[in-house]
C-alpha cells in the first residue's frame, strides 16, 4: 500500500488496495475538495467529476490516448505500432472505421442464441445440483470469453485456453503492476495464437469476424487503399478478445454481489425481466468495471483554478463520475428504476467502447438467465476475492449459495 502523509490528508492512487476496496468516500472527497487532484508520488493528475471526465473524453486531441491509457504503461513518447485505443485522430478514425465494418450489428444480434445457449450450459448443471458454486469463475468469466471467441471464429476446443491467458494478461504484480513475467508471457501466447489464426484465414476465409477484419479495406494518408497487414490484424484481434472478455466478466460479478445486497430489487427483476436492461445501465454506473482511464495532455489545461501542464498524465476517474451527485441525485443509492440519459462507463466520444452493444447484450441475457434459475442467492463474502489492477475493478471469485 502506498504510504500516506497523514490520515487526514486526501490521498488517492489506483494501486492502493485498501482504497480500491471501498473508494467511494475518497472519490467523494476528490470531487468536493480536489476535482483536479495531483499525485506527486506517481506523477499524475486526476479528474473525478462527471462533467470533467465527460469533457475530457470529448477532447481527444487535448487529452490524448497516444501515450497509453493505463498508468504503468504510459510513456513520455507516443506509443509506436500501437493498438487503436492508444491512437488519436486521424489514425484512430481510420482504424475504428475499418474495425466497425467487422463488428457489425448483424454479427452482434446474431449472437443472442449463442449467448443463451452458453448461459444454459454453464448455469443449468448448478441448478440441477443445487450446490454452491463460484459465479465468476464458473459462469461470469467464461461467458464473455466464449462469446467473443465465437464471434472471432476461435474453435470451441481452444476457447478455454484463450480465456485463461486473458486472465493471466491482467495479472497484477505487487511491485511491477501489469507489466510482469506472467502478463507478458500470456500476451505473447495470445499473440502467437491469433497471428496463426489470421494467417489461416488469409489462406482459407470463413464467415467470422477475423476474416472480415483482414478483408476490410482502408485508405492511408496518401490515398493508398489497402487491407490490414498480419501484425495490425493480430493486434486488433488481441484488443477485441481481451477487452470483450474483461468488462463483461466484471459486470456480471458485480451483478451477483450488488443484487444480493439489494434482494427487493433482485426480486423485481426476477418477476419482470423487462426491467433488466435498465438495471444493466445502473450497474454500469454504480460499479464501473473499468473505473480509471489514462490520458496525456497535449496543451496546458486550466480547470477549477488549477493548471495541468502540457505533457502530463491525467487519470479520468470513470468510477467516481458514476457516483457524482452533481449528475445523479442520491448517486450512492443503487436503483434499477433510475432514469438517466447516459453514463461514461463505456467512455464517450471517439473512444466510446466499440463492443458496448455486445457487452449490454451479454449482461442482460446473463442476468436474465441467472434469475430464471436462481431468483435468490447468497454471496459467501468470506471466500469472495477481488481483482485489483490500476484500471479494472471487480471480482475474481464470487462463491454463491443457491
Amino acid at each position: 500500500m502506498a504510504a500516506r502523509m497523514s490520515d487526514q490528508e486526501l490521498y488517492w492512487d489506483p494501486y492502493d488496495v485498501e482504497i480500491d476496496t471501498s473508494p467511494y468516500e475518497t472519490w467523494r472527497r476528490l470531487r468536493d475538495e480536489a476535482p483536479v487532484y495531483r499525485n506527486d508520488h506517481f506523477d499524475f493528475w486526476a479528474l473525478s467529476r462527471f462533467a470533467d471526465v465527460e469533457a475530457a473524453h470529448r477532447q481527444p486531441l487535448l487529452f490524448s490516448s497516444s501515450h497509453g491509457t493505463v498508468l504503468e504503461l504510459m510513456t513520455d513518447e507516443p506509443k509506436a505500432d500501437a493498438q487503436m485505443i492508444f491512437q488519436d485522430p486521424p489514425e484512430h478514425t481510420r482504424l475504428r472505421s475499418l474495425v466497425s465494418r467487422a463488428f457489425t450489428p448483424r454479427r452482434v444480434s446474431a449472437l443472442e442464441a449463442r449467448i443463451r445457449e452458453l448461459c444454459r450450459d454453464f448455469l443449468e448443471p448448478h441448478r440441477e445440483r443445487g450446490e454452491p458454486f463460484d459465479y465468476v469463475q464458473q459462469f461470469a468469466a467464461r461467458l464473455p470469453a466464449m462469446v467473443i471467441a465465437s464471434l472471432l471464429g476461435v474453435p470451441i476446443e481452444d476457447q478455454e485456453d484463450i480465456r485463461h491467458n486473458i486472465d493471466r494478461m491482467f495479472h497484477l504484480d505487487p511491485e511491477k503492476g501489469m507489466v510482469n513475467d506472467v502478463s507478458v508471457d500470456a500476451g505473447a501466447q495470445l499473440y502467437s495464437y491469433m497471428s496463426g489464426a489470421i494467417n489461416e484465414r488469409r489462406a482459407r476465409p470463413r464467415d467470422d469476424m477475423l476474416t472480415d477484419l483482414i478483408e476490410a479495406e482502408m485508405a492511408d494518408d496518401d490515398g493508398t487503399v489497402r487491407t490490414l497487414n498480419a501484425h495490425e490484424a493480430t493486434i486488433f484481434a488481441l484488443l477485441l478478445i481481451s477487452a470483450g472478455t474483461e468488462t463483461v466478466a466484471r459486470l456480471l460479478g458485480w451483478a451477483a454481489v450488488v443484487l444480493d445486497a439489494h434482494p427487493d430489487q433482485r426480486a423485481e427483476l426476477a418477476a419482470d425481466p423487462a426491467l433488466i436492461a435498465n438495471a444493466v445501465e445502473e450497474l454500469l454506473r454504480y460499479e464501473a468495471p473499468s473505473p480509471v482511464q489514462g490520458r496525456w495532455t497535449t496543451e496546458p489545461v486550466e480547470l477549477h483554478g488549477e493548471v495541468i501542464p502540457r505533457g502530463s498524465k491525467v487519470l479520468l476517474l470513470t468510477g467516481s463520475a458514476g457516483r457524482d451527485e452533481r449528475k445523479y441525485p442520491d448517486a450512492d443509492r443503487f436503483d434499477i428504476h433510475r432514469h438517466f440519459d447516459h453514463h461514461v462507463t463505456f467512455g464517450y466520444g471517439i473512444h466510446f467502447c466499440l463492443g458496448a452493444a455486445l457487452a449490454r447484450l451479454e449482461g442482460r441475457i446473463g442476468i436474465e438467465e441467472t434469475l430464471a434459475r436462481f431468483p435468490t442467492w447468497t454471496v459467501d463474502h468470506d471466500r469472495a476475492t477481488r481483482l485489483h489492477t490500476s484500471t479494472v475493478r471487480g471480482w475474481v471469485n464470487v462463491p454463491i449459495e443457491v
